[in-house]
């Protein structure tokens, strides 16, 4: 497997889709973390129903990874809205994002044997530091659960990526693995919110459907592209790649959402830049 000028670009894409979800979830005026992630769910999940007829069933060994898939993602959609309630957007997605790759790399080199060279071992360190380094641009104290929250999220992250990306291996098709994945992970999440908030979660999904869907189709693509990446590079490297949404996210906060970047941030670009070229060298 190799990671190639294509396959690079097309990561780079997902990271900027990724991060544009994530923008619209920062610049609601809902103010309520789990009802935007909600809605998101909600609008990947129609994507997904209405891709379902044009795909391929997947793989039978492949079911048994979205089965688990759906449980990890139901326990990362938690979690996130967890550490977005508690701490800024801005502190817990970069903590949780940045280091998602490092752990990715460990459970890729024990249990899928894929051992990344020395290059590529760089470039995901200098990736992941230019990441977490974002989240303390703001120097300001955060909650401790704020920490705790991301922390969790990260390992949830990287299971589920090491788990998504086996299954859509040995899924035969990558596309059908990612749809048939968001619509049933998204059924229990839904089901979830609508009983513990009854009628305030219609409203709120309805009201915000327009949002839902463009969050949702940004999702969908941004983790179909990743997903195929990772039936033609090795996993742990496209993470780190995909974890370029933070950057993307640091760039919309500075030119739409007025927050400023400043050099700290600079820094943590560089750093995310350099590990990219160091990722090709690998």
């Amino acid at each position: 497997m190799e990671l190639t000028t294509g396959i690079t670009l097309a990561v780079l894409g997902a990271g900027f889709l990724h991060a544009s979800w994530n923008a619209l979830l920062k610049s609601s005026t809902g103010g309520d973390a789990m009802l935007d992630i909600a809605a998101v769910v909600a609008g990947s999940a129609l994507w997904a129903v209405l891709l379902v007829p044009f795909v391929p069933l997947p793989q039978p060994t492949a079911w048994l990874f979205m089965a688990a898939s759906s449980v990890i993602h139901f326990g990362y959609y938690i979690t996130l809205g967890r550490a977005y309630r508690i701490g800024d957007l801005s502190f817990a997605y970069p903590l949780m994002r940045g280091t998602a790759p490092l752990i990715v790399t460990v459970i890729g080199s024990l249990f899928l044997r894929e051992l990344p060279s020395l290059p590529m071992m760089l470039g995901i360190g200098m990736i992941s530091a230019g990441i977490i380094s974002i989240a303390f641009v703001q120097r300001h104290n955060h909650p401790p659960g704020a920490a705790r929250w991301a922390f969790a999220n990260a390992a949830i992250v990287a299971a589920y990526t090491v788990v998504d990306g086996t299954g859509a291996r040995a899924a035969g098709n990558a596309m059908a693995y990612v749809t048939w994945l968001l619509f049933l992970e998204g059924l229990p999440f839904l089901i979830w919110i609508g009983v513990r908030r009854g009628r305030v979660a219609f409203e709120y999904l309805r009201g915000n459907w327009r949002r839902g869907l463009l969050g949702g189709a940004a999702s969908f693509a941004a983790y179909a592209i990743v997903l195929w990446a990772m039936t033609r590079a090795p996993i742990a490297v496209i993470a780190a790649l995909r974890e370029t949404s933070v950057l993307f996210a640091a760039l919309m906060g500075s030119l739409w959402l007025k927050e400023g970047f400043g050099w700290r941030r600079a820094a943590g670009a560089a750093s995310v830049v350099a590990g990219i070229a160091t990722l090709k060298l690998g």
